[in-house]
């Protein structure tokens, strides 16, 4: 067994460290590969790679992309090349649709009576992509909110009265957008779906028709039962599985970096990743 993490967030997203400091606290504690995932961007990966050389990390390059659906589907890409000119196009007009869903979510909470200055979301984003996580902290600093999951609960999340929707791609599109830059795309925390079981198999088997290639079992949020129900399923799918932690820094407390992984379990060489 080994330690690895593949789903990191920096300060380029909604995350609180910044990707040198991701490398640095892989290495204190005792990880051999780190991916770097942040949502739309692919801007910190340069930093992170060097960070990961630094301190003899295995480095690999990745994203994670929202796709359309009626619940939660986040899709991990890995091992792309970052400089992919259609990559670098989509996530552009990603962004810009966050910028517009950030400004509808302003006018809601203001209509809510608690009107929120987008300065000052700005600077706490302090990075490139602005995030609701944001919203929250700055809701909480101005007495709107008792803590970040409050913020969330009652006005952040899908349905409550401060959310506000934003365009996404098709979980297919956002595939065939990861595998025309060289990379691999991967099912993220399958638990957040909601979808039972028999729901879920149905989804990989038609995702993994359209190319997909993990599934992210080894979530750290998950229970060791749905690891385990979730490592059985994606290889009765066809699925390579995967494990990260999720980690965000202080924006999400409880989370330590790593997961336990079978050395094994990946045909590391297509990830570009010599151990």
């Amino acid at each position: 067994m080994m330690r690895i993490d593949l789903h990191l967030h920096s300060t380029f997203s909604d995350g609180t460290r910044t990707p040198e400091e991701l490398a640095l606290l892989g290495k204190r504690r005792g990880l051999r590969v780190m991916s770097l995932t942040d949502h739309d961007t692919v801007s910190g990966i340069p930093r992170f790679l060097r960070g990961c050389r630094r301190y003899g990390l295995r480095g690999l390059a990745g994203v994670e992309l929202s796709a359309e659906a009626p619940y939660t589907m986040h899709i991990l890409g890995y091992a792309f090349d970052p400089a992919s000119k259609d990559l670098g196009t989509a996530l552009e007009q990603l962004r810009r649709g966050r910028d517009q869903r950030n400004a509808r979510i302003l006018e809601n909470l203001e209509k809510l009576g608690m009107p929120l200055a987008m300065e000052e979301v700005l600077r706490e984003a302090g990075g490139e992509v602005l995030g609701r996580p944001h919203f929250a902290k700055v809701m909480v600093r101005r007495g709107y909110a008792k803590n970040t999951d409050e913020a969330f609960a009652r006005y952040l999340e899908r349905g409550k009265p401060g959310y506000a929707n934003r365009d996404r791609l098709s979980p297919e599109a956002c595939i065939r957008l990861i595998s025309s830059a060289g990379g691999v795309a991967v099912l993220a925390h399958p638990v957040q779906t909601g979808l039972d079981d028999d729901a879920l198999e149905v989804l990989l088997q038609k995702l993994r028709d359209q190319g997909l290639w993990g599934l992210e079992s080894l979530y750290a949020m998950h229970t060791p039962e749905q690891q385990l129900r979730y490592l059985r399923m994606g290889d009765r799918v066809g699925l390579y599985p995967t494990g990260g932690s999720d980690f965000h820094g202080n924006n999400r407390a409880g989370r330590a970096l790593g997961v336990s992984f079978e050395e094994t379990s990946l045909p590391w060489a297509r990830l570009g990743i010599d151990l």
